[in-house]
Order: structure tokens, then sequence, then C-alpha cells
């Protein structure tokens, strides 16, 4: 009875944890190395211990494409505080040399590492100075507009998406360089 009982509890874990999916066996290729090349291609993949033993190399900041192609866009203005572990970028204020009482500082938040368009909020912060009595009183206040962090948003998802498709090809091309071919000959006689 407890054998019984142990292996029904077994199978409710099993289904609840979303280990078993239900697939279109159409849309399944059956041999097993073309299913590991269709998921490589669609980025799907499991690794273990991230394949580089020793390499000393820690790809935590440079795997993540929203958190590239966000340094890549921002680097024209220099970065006060990039903080990975916090998922949160922040420039430095900036303005540019026609607009000397107007500075903008960027905030980038990370809210998902996946490559969406709610998963990251960017805030522009827009300071205004005005020189009074030789005393320089400035102003902060959020770009209601929009328009600034609205086309941060979509570059950063454009470069981001060109990482993610640029990694997975170069996977797909790295995983036929390295498989042995299989004898089709042999392979049924196995």
């Amino acid at each position: 009875m407890k054998k019984l009982f142990s292996l029904i509890l077994a199978l409710l874990l099993i289904t609840q944890c979303g280990i078993y999916r239900k697939t279109d066996s159409r849309k399944v290729p059956v041999n097993v190395n073309d299913r590991v090349q269709k998921n490589i291609e669609e980025g799907r993949r499991i690794r273990f211990g991230g394949g580089k033993k020793g390499s000393g190399n820690f790809d935590f900041a440079t795997s993540n494409e929203m958190w590239r192609a966000t340094i890549e866009i921002l680097d024209f203005i220099p970065l006060n505080n990039a903080d990975y572990g916090g998922g949160i970028i922040i420039t430095d204020w900036y303005n540019e040399e026609n607009s000397e009482n107007t500075s903008l500082k960027i905030m980038v938040r990370f809210l998902s590492n996946e490559i969406r368009a709610d998963g990251l909020k960017v805030t522009v912060y827009r300071k205004n100075c005005k020189l009074v009595s030789g005393i320089q009183n400035c102003s902060t206040k959020i770009d209601n507009s929009g328009e600034i962090s609205q086309e941060l948003k979509l570059a950063i998802l454009k470069k981001a998406a060109i990482f993610k498709s640029t990694a997975s090809e170069k996977e797909a091309k790295e995983f036929n360089k390295n498989r042995k071919p299989v004898n089709r000959d042999r392979a049924g006689q196995d």
C-alpha cells in the first residue's frame, strides 16, 4: 500500500511541476539529433555547470542580452551606478552642448531576464537649472513626455533580440561542428 501511495504521490508531483507537457507530434522531430538541433536553434537548452570548467570566466552579466544591450545603448553617457545583482543601471547627469540649462539622467530597471517589453522599465529624469542673482537654482522632475524612455526601451529590446539571435546561431554552429555524425546504416543494427 505504501508503494502504491508513493507512486501516486510521485506522479502527482511530476505533473504539477510542469515536467510533463503535451506536445504535437507533427511539430516535434522523431530523430533525437534533429530534436536537439531544433531546440538549440530555438534557444531552448539545459546546461549543467556552465560548460566551462576551470576557465575562470564568470558569465553572469555577459550572458544576459538585456543587460548587454542596455550597456551598449547607453555607452555615450557616463554611468553612475550599474548593479547587475539589483537589476538597475543609472546614468550620470547628461546634457548636450547646445542645452546648458537642461540635463537628463536615465534609470533602467530590469524586471525580467527575458526579452519582453514589460521586462524593463526606463525612467528619464530632467533637471532644469536657472541662474538667479548669481545662484544656480535647479528643479528635477520625471520626464512625462515618455518619448526618450520609449525610444530607449525600443532600442534596448531590438539590440537584445539581435544579441539573442546571434548567440543562438553561434550555439547551433558550435553544436553542428562538435556533433559526431551518425552512421544511418548501423543505427538500426545496434
